[in-house]
C-alpha cells in the first residue's frame, strides 16, 4: 500500500540511502485510501541524524543521482517571467551557482557561521540561490519586509535587495549599527553596494558546506497576528529541512518527475513550504512565474502552456480563477492541486471539480509549523475541512484549561509537544521568551486559532483566535458568513470582519464585491436580499448587520485576502 511505503521513506530520509527510496516513482502504487489513514499514522517514525544540512545532504545528494542518470530530465529549477525570458537549472547548476553565491557572502562580505543575513527579493532566481548559499555557509536567512524594524530587531549584518528597495536600505542604514554588507541584484552598479550579478560572474564554485547540527538555527520568518508588533519565528535545520518532507510526500504527493507551481510570494514561509524544501526533497521541479501581482489570465494561460502537475493557491486565488471563462484552455499535465492559507469554500471545490475534474486538497499549517492536517491524496474529502492531522503531529481540540474537548466541540487547535516534542515545529520567537512561553498549555503548543473535529476525526477550521466575532455573546467565525454569502448569485468574493458596535460590543460586517455581470439598481435592497439569505442559511444571529459594497478585497500577492486591513480600516472609521 502506497502510504506505507511513504512512511517507511519518511523513515530513511535521515540514512545515507533515503534516495534510493524517493527515487521510485510511487505513482505506479495504488493510491492510499480512508482505511489506511490509521495505519499511515502509527507507522510513521522519522529518526533526527546529530547533523543535517539541506543543501549537502538533499541538494548535493540529487546533483549526483542526476549525473548518474538516475533522476527524470526534470529541471531542478525552472522560472520564467512572461516577457520570454527563462531560465532552467539542475541540481549539479542550482549546486555550483549557490557555492558560489556561498563564496560570496564569505569573502566578499566576511560572514561567519551564525550571521544573519536578511533577504528582500520578488520571485527572481537569486532568492533561491541565497536560501541555499545561506545554508552553505551556516548563515541564517530573515525573510519578509518592513525594512527597518526587521534590519534593527534581526541584527542582520547584511541584507540581499534590489534596485527597487536600495533606495530605501539606504535611507534607514545609519540606524541599523549591525548592517555592514549590501548586495543588489541589478543590471546597474550603485553606489555602496556589492553588484551580485557581477560578482558571480568571477566567484569561484569551490566551496566546502558547513556541517550543521540537526537542531541548529536555520532560518527566520518574521510573522504577525492582526495585533502586535510582527515575531522572528525561528526554524532548525530539521523542523523545516527535514520537516517539510511530509508536506513533499504525503501532501503534495511530489516524486522527482513532478514540476510544481506554488503562486505564494517570497514574503511568505508559505514559499518556504511549497517552492524550496517539500519539493526539493523530492527530487522535483520547482517552477516560478515572476508576476507583480496575481492575474488569472496569465496563471491560466500558464497553466495551460506549461507541463505543471502540481498546482498550489490561496482559496481565493482559485474563486478568482473560477470567474474566468476556462474553454479555451487545456491543462493536459496538471494532476493535483492543493490550497492552503485560509478555508476554501466548499462550493469552489466543488466548481473546481466540476470545470477541471481534480479536487483542491486543502492544507493547514502555520509559520511556525509544517503541515498540521491535510487532505491526503486518495483520502475521502470532506468539501469545508482540513482533513486529518499529519502523521508528525498529535492534534487535538483543547479547552481554557488544556483538556482535551470531545468531537462536536469548539476549542483551541493544538499540538501535543510534551513529554516529546515533534520534529517539524519551530524552535521558538527569537529573544521573545515570554512570547514562546505563552504558547503552551499544559502539554500542547497553541496555535491560536480555533475549530473542532468531528466524529471521523477530520477537523473544520472556525477563525484565528483573534478573527472570532463577540456579538451579543455569541462566538461568530467568519468563514462560515462568508461561504454562505459567496453561495448569492451576486456575490464574486466577500470577507467578513467585526464592527465596533455600542450596543452589541461587535457585529458582522461584510465588505463584498460584486460579479461584473452582476447589475444592482437597488443596491439598499440588493443589501437586504443578501442578509435575508444569509438569516434563511445559517444561524440568524450570524447575519452581516453592516454591508459594504466595494470594488475589489485588498489581497496579498499570492491572493490571499488582508483582512487584518479590513479590520483595521472599520475601527478607524467608527
Amino acid at each position: 500500500m502506497e502510504v506505507l511505503l511513504r512512511a517507511n521513506c519518511l523513515q530513511r530520509l535521515a540514512t545515507p540511502c533515503f534516495l534510493r527510496a524517493l527515487h521510485k516513482d510511487y505513482r505506479t502504487v495504488a493510491p492510499q485510501n480512508f482505511s489506511n489513514y490509521e495505519s499511515m499514522k502509527q507507522g510513521f517514525k522519522l529518526e533526527i541524524p546529530e547533523y543535517f544540512n539541506f543543501a549537502n545532504d538533499v541538494l548535493d545528494q540529487w546533483a549526483k543521482k542526476e549525473k548518474a542518470g538516475m533522476r527524470p530530465s526534470n529541471p531542478a529549477f525552472w522560472w520564467i517571467n512572461g516577457n520570454g525570458e527563462e531560465v532552467k537549472w539542475s541540481f549539479e547548476e542550482l549546486g555550483s551557482l549557490s557555492r558560489k553565491f556561498a563564496n560570496i557572502l564569505t569573502e566578499a562580505c566576511a560572514l561567519q557561521r551564525g550571521d544573519r543575513v536578511i533577504a528582500i527579493l520578488p520571485r527572481i532566481p537569486e532568492w533561491w540561490l541565497a536560501n541555499v548559499a545561506c545554508l552553505r555557509t551556516g548563515t541564517t536567512q530573515l525573510t519578509q519586509k518592513d525594512i527597518l524594524y526587521r534590519l534593527q530587531t534581526s541584527k542582520a549584518k547584511c541584507i540581499i535587495t534590489n534596485e527597487v528597495l536600495a533606495p530605501a536600505v539606504d535611507a534607514i542604514a545609519s540606524k541599523c549599527e549591525n548592517l555592514h554588507s549590501k548586495l543588489i541584484v541589478s543590471q546597474t552598479p550603485r553606489e555602496g553596494w556589492g553588484n551580485l550579478k557581477e560578482m558571480m560572474k568571477h566567484a569561484s564554485d569551490n566551496h566546502t558546506c558547513v556541517k550543521t547540527k540537526h537542531n541548529e538555527m536555520m532560518a527566520i520568518y518574521f510573522t504577525s497576528g492582526t495585533s502586535g508588533s510582527p515575531k522572528m519565528t525561528e526554524h532548525s535545520h530539521s523542523s523545516y529541512g527535514l520537516g517539510l518532507s511530509i508536506n513533499g510526500r504525503c501532501w503534495l504527493d511530489l516524486t522527482p518527475s513532478d514540476i510544481m507551481w506554488n503562486t505564494s510570494d517570497t514574503g511568505w514561509a508559505k514559499t518556504a513550504w511549497s517552492s524550496v524544501f517539500s519539493p526539493w526533497t523530492q527530487g522535483a521541479c520547482v517552477f516560478v512565474h515572476y508576476l507583480p501581482r496575481f492575474e488569472p489570465t496569465s496563471i491560466l494561460q500558464t497553466l495551460s502552456r506549461f507541463p505543471i502537475t502540481v498546482f498550489c493557491s490561496a482559496p481565493t486565488a482559485y474563486r478568482m480563477l473560477l470567474q474566468k471563462d476556462m474553454t479555451g484552455y487545456k491543462f493536459e499535465s496538471l494532476n493535483h492541486c492543493v490550497t492552503a492559507g485560509e478555508p476554501i469554500n466548499p462550493e469552489v471545490t466543488e466548481q473546481w471539480r466540476n470545470k477541471m475534474g481534480l479536487d483542491i486538497y486543502e492544507g493547514y499549517g502555520q509559520t511556525e509549523t509544517v503541515l498540521i492536517c491535510g487532505n491526503f491524496k486518495g483520502m475521502k474529502i470532506k468539501p469545508g475541512s482540513m482533513g486529518k492531522p499529519s502523521p508528525a503531529f498529535d492534534v487535538q481540540i483543547l479547552d481554557l484549561n488544556g483538556n482535551v474537548l470531545p468531537p462536536g466541540q469548539e476549542g483551541d487547535i493544538g499540538i501535543q509537544v510534551l513529554p516529546n516534542r515533534p520534529f517539524g515545529l519551530f524552535t521558538g520567537y527569537v529573544d521573545n521568551p515570554s512570547k514562546t512561553a505563552s504558547t503552551l498549555r499544559g502539554n500542547f503548543y497553541i496555535t491560536g486559532d480555533r475549530g473542532y473535529m468531528d466524529e471521523d476525526g477530520y477537523f473544520w477550521f472556525v477563525a484565528r483566535s483573534d478573527d472570532i466575532i463577540l456579538s451579543s455573546g455569541y462566538r461568530i467565525g467568519p468563514f462560515e458568513v462568508e461561504n454562505v454569502l459567496n453561495e448569492h448569485p451576486a456575490v464574486a468574493e466577500s470577507a467578513v470582519v467585526s464592527s465596533p458596535d455600542s450596543i452589541r460590543g461587535e457585529v458582522v460586517k461584510a465588505f463584498i464585491v460584486l460579479k461584473p455581470d452582476y447589475k444592482a439598481n437597488d443596491k439598499e435592497q440588493l443589501k437586504k436580499e443578501i442578509q435575508e439569505h444569509v438569516k434563511k442559511t445559517t444561524a440568524p444571529y450570524k447575519y452581516p448587520r453592516k454591508v459594504e459594497f466595494i470594488q475589489e478585497l485588498p489581497k496579498t500577492i499570492s491572493g490571499k485576502i488582508k483582512r487584518n486591513e479590513l479590520r483595521k480600516k472599520e475601527r478607524e472609521t467608527i
